[in-house]
């Protein structure tokens, strides 16, 4: 930590915030985040809110708007008598991926964890949703809250017309399957002329104030007829690939496919499955989101501090918050939980810079490419726009960082009565322990691999599923088997699920 050497008037100088002063703040960490560190953000939507707004915001996945059910309100209930029988705190803000970025900041906070939390939401957050490949491939940021508000009044409409119990059915059984209601490894197939002349018939219904229920329902109408008239007799191999088999997003294949479902319904699944995409690839980017977000508010706060901005005492209040944050319990730490990916993340960043401003013999031989670079920032920036978890920790993992994190591979074999510790972070393991913990933060393994294989829409309409198991890790039965009854609810007939096991499995 440096010393401060400026003599400018601080900030702020109480515990007290005023939206006066979270102006000037943001102003001051803006001017750091844009000018010094070259950030490249979405227009900033800062609100305060209480305690009960975030227990609120916490149960509909921290998203503006949402579609009611009865899941949200049990997050809701454990939450809040977690919250108040002191069991569990609050996050200080809530950021989300839209155009203008939304940030909702605890009412509660200090100033100087409202400083904080701006620098860490409204611009480390906010940078990283804007520029990272899989929320620019994935996302639309531009688009979401009006899908959303779209979302809501569409299922509150279904719920009005055809009961609450009916459009819960349909819900439940959605949210069953919705790990199982993305497009993992390529975009999804184009719509037909009929589904985007349906789609915008909607919008414009919308925009117009008609009832989007009555819209969407006649102009899918003739898209289900299309579906539902006889085909002409295809082979096993046409078939497949007339319905494009196998297909790894079920939720997708129900929703243009299955033989009982009605327009509405078809399309509450769609609207599911367009929520779980959305939130698809934050699941792949943990450590990178929050790595990114904590390095950039410690280094805005510490700039903040070297210009006289902020006090020290607001300083080590701040700092007092961002080291519990990072801190990486021991293995046989009570609080132990796993690899915590705020410690792994900003341990990585300022890594990175480290090996751009002071490398090490061992780190030119294994970062070629950046070690010595005076453009640490643009190293960053780079890293954060082109990387997920998986493929950033196979790129930057440094073995001094395997050392400070005492990495090491334990083997679990099924075949052999003990554990064995097969790599150590020595010179004949860092590529190894650096291979299998980003393998560790791959979905491909840590999500089952479930995909449609074949269905008989004219014959006997069995629809089949294939599980390929990987390293002999099976799918827990009562779990399995309560999805199979929501999938038999959304496809109207017997639903088969096999297995097969990859050669490393």
């Amino acid at each position: 930590m440096q010393t401060a050497k400026s003599t400018a008037t601080p900030l702020f100088t109480g515990p007290e915030w005023t939206f006066e002063l979270l102006e000037k703040a943001r102003d001051a960490i803006e001017k750091i985040a844009l000018e010094d560190l070259g950030l490249d953000v979405y227009p900033n939507q800062i609100e305060i809110i209480s305690a009960e707004q975030m227990l609120d915001a916490y149960s509909c996945v921290g998203l503006p708007l949402m579609y009611h059910h009865w899941s949200f309100g049990k997050h809701f209930a454990r939450d809040e008598a977690l919250y108040r029988t002191g069991r569990q705190g609050l996050a200080y803000e809530i950021v989300i991926n839209s155009n203008p970025c939304i940030s909702y900041n605890m009412e509660e906070n200090t100033m100087a964890m409202q400083t904080l939390v701006m620098a860490h939401a409204a611009f480390g957050h906010n940078h990283f949703f804007k520029n990272n490949y899989l929320f620019q491939q994935w996302t639309d940021a531009d688009g979401i809250q009006d899908y959303l508000a779209f979302a809501k009044n569409y299922i509150a409409a279904c719920e009005e017309r055809y009961g609450y119990d009916a459009v819960e059915e349909i819900l439940d059984a959605a949210h069953a399957l919705q790990s199982q209601g993305v497009f993992r490894y390529g975009r999804p197939p184009k719509p037909t002329i009929e589904e985007r002349r349906a789609m915008q018939q909607l919008r414009e219904a919308y925009e117009k104030g008609q009832s989007a229920l009555d819209i969407w329902t006649d102009a899918t109408l003739g898209l289900k007829r299309d579906m539902d008239a006889p085909d002409e007799d295809l082979d096993h191999s046409e078939r497949r690939k007339r319905m494009n088999l196998p297909q790894e997003n079920i939720l997708y294949f129900l929703e243009k496919h299955s033989p009982v479902l009605e327009p509405w319904q078809r399309e509450i699944l769609r609207i599911v499955r367009m929520l779980a995409q959305y939130f698809y690839p934050q699941k792949q980017t943990k450590v990178m989101n929050e790595g990114c977000a904590t390095f950039v508010h410690y280094y805005i706060v510490n700039k903040l501090y070297d210009q006289g901005l902020i006090t020290q005492g607001a300083l080590m209040e701040i700092m007092h918050s961002h080291t519990n944050v990072v801190m990486q319990p021991e293995y046989d730490d009570p609080r132990y939980s796993g690899i915590n990916p705020y410690a792994l993340g900003f341990a990585m960043m300022q890594d990175i810079r480290r090996i751009c401003e002071d490398p090490t013999d061992e780190d030119r031989e294994w970062f070629p490419d950046i070690a010595g670079d005076p453009d640490w920032r643009g190293v960053l920036r780079n890293a954060w726009s082109n990387y997920r978890d998986e493929s950033f920790i196979q790129q930057f993992l440094s073995p001094h960082l395997m050392r400070k994190f005492k990495l090491f591979t334990l083997t679990d074999d099924e075949t052999h009565p003990q554990l064995v510790i097969s790599q150590i972070h020595n010179r004949a393991g860092y590529k190894t322990i650096r291979r299998d913990l980003a393998k560790q933060y791959d979905l491909a393994y840590i999500e089952p691999d479930i995909q449609v294989s074949d269905a008989d829409l004219k014959g006997d309409r069995t629809l089949k599923l294939t599980h390929t198991v990987r390293e002999n890790i099976q799918l827990a039965e009562d779990g399995r088997d309560e999805v199979l009854k929501h999938l038999r609810r959304l496809w109207g007939y017997d639903v088969t699920l096999s297995t097969v096991t990859t050669a490393s499995g």
